[in-house]
């Protein structure tokens, strides 16, 4: 199927600041490419980091835009068992809010609780540049995603995440780059989390070559995730329509896809996380080989849970369901049906257990600076610490909570799911106390559901 890409100059209904015209290396080497805000930490363990630099004279096929991949991986691991990749959408400002991905606790904590590493690319599209040189990984980012993997496990001194399985979460661009990934390697892919955005309505259109769906691909559990609002906005309605049709021939192909339409948002990723993360955790514990290096487990599609299309019914066991199977939301497991009913209903899910107590609490009695390790809440995040002294609160870090996307977090969020530069430390200081004098503290956390720890 011939694109008309080639032929016709379209505006992109979902893909942030760029157009559908094809950009030829001629043009591209004219643009200098976006310079990205630098996070010390991603240059010290645990955080690796490796930069495809854009070619000045790019060959064809190649890659012509320049990429930095930061890779985290849990401080003790022995074996990296998988990878979860957090793909930015298109457009230089996903682009630089893109550099903290790795460093999100709470995605960190999915990544250590089934020991995995958390992959956070960031390309360097300038405002000018065609986002399609890179979300279309047939452009080569493809070959440099690979490339760059087998990079970074020498750098990391684990030579298995050159071949690890992922699971692809991508924000529109993201999504769109995730759904073809999809077709080219079906037998990596643990599970994708389409974030208002697929390639799908656009290759079905003849806007871009369509590619061949293997068999496996169909196999692989998906959530498609565009936001209500979206549905009736020139700019985005296609990530909403696109979703939808793909969801619908998926299902009826038989593929473990559910349609998550969150009630509360329209590009913006929201509070997606909360059912994001516990879908993932499903797949890797279901899917992931006991030994590192052989196949991912088969989806037993028999013992998933299934609910109506664009309904609020909690979803039942796939036995129990009296419907069209074919047309049904598919689920990984009872605990993700109830996450998936809370979010479609209100945006969010709802926790009612506590966060992990902060450990390791330390005064420098000459600054007053007060210092704590802590977990974070894998339902809910965390919101803020509360510290006290001698039984009575002085203070909160961060002062005031903040995320206009969502939830208030203790790591502010931008509007592509990543936390906003500075990054806050588990720190703080006691402006108040007196030199000499001995204090009791105590460092609280609360999760994003208001729930302090114990």
């Amino acid at each position: 199927m011939k694109s008309r890409a080639a032929s016709i100059c379209l505006v992109s209904l979902f893909l942030l600041q760029t157009t559908l015209c094809p950009v030829s290396a001629e043009e591209t080497k004219t643009i200098a490419p976006l310079k990205l805000p630098r996070v010390d930490a991603s240059f010290e363990p645990p955080y690796y980091s490796t930069t495809y630099e854009q070619p000045t004279d790019p060959k064809e096929g190649q890659l012509q835009i320049g990429v930095t991949y930061t890779l985290w991986i849990p401080q003790g691991l022995k074996e990296v068992r998988g990878i979860i990749v957090h793909q930015h959408g298109c457009g230089s400002g996903s682009c630089t809010g893109s550099v903290t991905a790795a460093h999100d606790l709470h995605w960190q904590e999915l990544a250590r609780k089934n020991g995995c590493a958390l992959l956070g690319p960031s390309f360097h599209q300038a405002k000018e540049q065609n986002c399609r040189l890179w979300c279309d990984p047939r452009n080569g980012s493809s070959k440099v995603f690979v490339e760059s993997l087998q990079k970074l496990a020498k750098l990391s001194g684990h030579p298995e995440v050159a071949t690890a399985p992922w699971c692809l979460w991508g924000h529109s661009g993201g999504g769109f780059w995730s759904s073809l990934m999809q077709m080219e390697y079906p037998e990596r892919i643990v599970a994708i989390w389409f974030q208002s955005g697929t390639a799908y309505g656009y290759w079905t259109n003849d806007e871009i070559t369509a590619p061949e769906i293997p068999a496996a691909a169909m196999q692989i559990p998906m959530v498609a995730n565009p936001g209500l609002k979206e549905k009736e906005t020139k700019r985005f309605s296609r990530a909403w329509s696109g979703s939808l049709a793909m969801f619908k021939d998926y299902r009826a192909k038989g593929a473990p896809i559910a349609f998550a339409p969150d009630p509360r948002t329209g590009h913006e990723t929201g509070d997606s996380r909360y059912l994001a993360i516990p879908f993932f955790n499903a797949c890797l514990q279901q899917r992931l080989p006991d030994k590192a290096g052989a196949p991912l487990k088969a989806v037993e599609i028999s013992k998933g849970w299934l609910s109506p299309l664009l309904s609020e019914t909690m979803p039942v066991p796939y036995d129990q369901f009296e419907g069209n199977k074919a047309e049904a939301n598919w689920l990984p497991d009872k605990a993700v049906a109830i996450a998936w009913l809370d979010f479609v209903k209100t945006g969010a899910v709802s926790d009612k257990t506590p966060p992990p107590a902060p450990t390791d609490v330390k005064v420098d009695a000459a600054t007053g600076t007060i210092t704590w390790k802590a977990g974070t809440d894998f339902e809910s995040g965390i919101q803020a610490f509360l510290i006290e002294r001698d039984g009575k609160q002085i203070g909160q870090l961060p002062e005031k909570p903040t995320n206009r996307f969502g939830r208030p977090l203790f790591q502010n969020m931008s509007y592509g799911d990543t936390p906003v530069l500075p990054l806050q430390k588990f720190e703080f200081v006691d402006k108040t106390a007196k030199p000499g004098k001995t204090y009791q503290y105590k460092v609280i956390a609360v999760n994003t559901a208001g729930v302090k720890s114990e």
